[in-house]
């Protein structure tokens, strides 16, 4: 991190996504498609919502878990959902419909789904230990179960570039597994000094991830470090945008901060969230980047702030949204996208009072995917 007093851009309003009555843990944006690209969140409150990426207009809400869900994903042509969670499920949904098209039955929470490049296939990961991979042509068939790990399985990333390339974390134990999906084999360990809480294939030869204290990037095929950025605060998911130049970092401090990816210097710093930040990922255009956090709702932040959505985008507090067709809910409070008006101070004056409960969330936050999935 550059030494000296950190020079900041001026702070941005960002695009506030509501509807999530409990914290967001996964956000993850599909390809730009003909219709645009789209953002799908996981919250415990088990209600996976799929957004339109650009503006954050709330699309429809996946009905039908019972627990809540730790990860969601589209891919990558943007017609397929899939989500895990603590009700021993990993789901297929219709990005389109809405309808639930598999389910997937585990015998512990599902933790991570991924979709491997051409969606023939899913591989989820969790509590049991195991991944499991799912030919989705035939959903009736027994998965392929690969090698039991010694821990719970935190994350699962299958390669959008590599067919035959996967990359997971452990709950338990700090480093990186790449395998290898011909042999169903880990090929290489990275090794890191804390757990893995997230990992983003962010090009085709870049892997990003966030441990502890430290972003690092690896050369994705090789394993080989590029460079690691050491933080000053426990931070849980990074991501990068190498058209930009500049990655995303979010943690325990409630604070969504850009770094400038060659030099390592902070660029922004973001406040506005009132509980720790779960999930940071980039648009696939670079031009945004959104966050997830303990407080329930959704944050699209502009990597160039003069395109601050305040002054552009309409404020569609009264607009609905527009529904997918079927199976899906509107969620139970106003969903559209809101701007965060407010300046810091009254901010943070107004949200005083909603301290200790955000605290005791929190707290609570760190059992509950035990207790939800029982």
């Amino acid at each position: 991190m550059a030494d000296g007093k950190k020079k900041h851009r001026k702070g941005q309003n960002p695009l506030v996504c509501h509807g999530h009555s409990r914290p967001i843990v996964d956000l993850h944006y599909s390809p730009i498609t003909e219709d645009g690209y789209f953002l799908v969140s996981a919250s415990k409150d088990g209600k996976p919502m799929l957004r339109n990426g650009a503006n954050g207009d709330w699309i429809g809400t996946f009905e039908g878990h019972k627990g809540a869900v730790w990860s969601a994903c589209l891919n990558h042509p943007a017609t397929l959902t899939a989500t895990g969670s603590g009700d021993f499920t990993a789901r297929v949904w219709d990005a389109l419909t809405g309808d639930l098209v598999h389910e997937l039955n585990h015998k512990h929470i599902v933790r991570c789904v991924s979709f491997s490049r051409d969606s023939t296939k899913l591989v989820t990961g969790g509590h049991e230990k195991v991944l499991r991979v799912f030919d989705l042509a035939k959903p009736e068939a027994d998965p392929v179960v690969l090698e039991a790990q010694a821990s719970p399985i935190r994350c699962a990333v299958w390669s959008t570039f590599d067919p035959n390339r996967l990359y997971t974390s452990l709950s338990g134990e700090p480093g990186i597994c790449a395998w290898d999906m011909r042999a169903n084999a880990v090929v290489q360990r990275w090794e890191t000094s804390d757990v893995v809480t997230s990992i983003e294939l962010s090009d085709e030869d870049v892997v990003t991830t966030a441990s502890g204290k430290q972003v690092a990037f690896w050369k994705a095929q090789t394993g080989e470090a590029i460079r690691k950025q050491d933080l000053d605060f426990k931070v849980e998911s990074a991501s990068l945008c190498i058209q930009k130049n500049c990655f995303a970092s979010g943690g325990e401090d409630m604070w969504v901060r850009l770094f400038d990816y060659k030099t390592g210097e902070e660029i922004d710093c973001n406040r506005g969230h009132h509980g720790p930040v779960h999930c940071v990922r980039f648009a696939p255009d670079g031009e945004s980047y959104a966050s997830g956090s303990e407080d329930g709702t959704i944050r699209i932040w502009q990597t160039d702030p003069k395109d601050n959505p305040s002054n552009n985008a309409s404020n569609n507090n009264n607009a609905a949204a527009a529904p997918v067709k079927n199976g899906a809910a509107e969620p139970e409070e106003d969903a559209n996208v809101s701007s965060s008006n407010s300046d810091e101070g009254a901010q943070e004056k107004k949200n005083e009072g909603e301290e200790n409960e955000e605290k005791k969330a929190k707290d609570a936050g760190e059992d509950d995917d035990t207790k939800e999935g029982a």
